[in-house]
């Protein structure tokens, strides 16, 4: 049998667990990071509670920054809005209702910053 019939190979003793699709270390893998679909150059907040049992979230979209970047914004706006949140594809979430202060926050960074929603 060939190897690439079996998938590939799993571990190494080397670098650990392998991706059996790329063939790479897991901490490397290319093929699991999809590129981030660029935007119109807008960043947009809004605030939504659909499948969070009623809690609102505030969301930032089209944030021009790469992930690690984009991990300090959200750090800087959860400080900032005194709450949590986290950061998803690329989509910062702050719990609550921060949109006004998230508003303020960006607009001072050189960004087009509009409130999306109603």
């Amino acid at each position: 049998m060939m190897k690439n019939a079996l998938g590939g190979l799993v571990y190494s003793t080397e670098h650990g667990k392998m991706c059996p699709d790329c063939s790479q270390p897991i901490d490397d893998c290319i093929c699991k990071k999809a590129p981030r679909p660029v935007g119109d150059g807008v960043v947009r907040v809004s605030r939504e509670t659909k499948g969070r049992k009623g809690k609102g979230v505030t969301l930032i979209k089209g944030v021009p920054l790469d992930d690690d970047e984009l991990a300090v914004l959200a750090k800087q706006l959860r400080t900032r809005c005194g709450s949590g949140g986290t950061v998803k594809d690329g989509v910062i979430e702050v719990q609550g209702d921060h949109c006004d202060v998230v508003l303020e926050f960006l607009k001072p960074k050189g960004w087009v910053v509009k409130r999306a929603g109603g």
